[in-house]
């Protein structure tokens, strides 16, 4: 679990250097086939390291009747849960779009991809209020430059 945890911070810091002057740009310049691999990837990324989580802690308690799953481990569910729209199912082409619209908008265009990816994730699947929450902290962390 670790290795998978290392290989996909190690992805995400190499996808943040190697993007140009904003996440944005960097997204604008990925064609649509670009970006729909790129989200299938970053779910798939998620839904693994769930799995993987799931079969670690089936291995440490499996067979412990008293055993409860602490909270942290709850909470972790719920966080990557946030990431991945069940909305949308397979058409990824929903979220490229919302993607798309959100860096429209310049106040945007400074908030990191997997960050942009929760955000339109929990908007895909109704959760407005708490998306709209999540992207004017993104708004206020990651303001651009004048």
């Amino acid at each position: 679990m670790r290795k998978t945890a290392l290989m996909l911070l190690v992805i995400i810091v190499g996808i943040s250097f190697a993007q140009s002057a904003t996440p944005a740009d960097y997204w604008e310049g990925l064609t649509e086939g670009e970006k729909i691999a790129f989200v299938n990837g970053a779910y798939t990324a998620l839904s693994r390291m769930k799995t993987y989580h799931s079969q670690e802690v089936q291995k440490q308690y499996g067979h412990d009747p008293y055993w409860r799953e602490p909270y942290f481990i709850e909470r972790f569910y719920v966080i990557l849960d946030q990431h991945i729209s069940e909305g949308v199912g397979y058409n990824l082409d929903i979220i490229i779009h919302a993607m798309d619209a959100l860096y429209a908008n310049y106040d945007n265009v400074e908030i990191p991809i997997i960050d942009a990816l929760r955000i339109v994730s929990t908007a895909q699947d109704g959760d407005h209020q708490k998306a709209n929450v999540l992207l004017l902290k993104a708004q206020r962390q990651y303001r651009p430059e004048d």
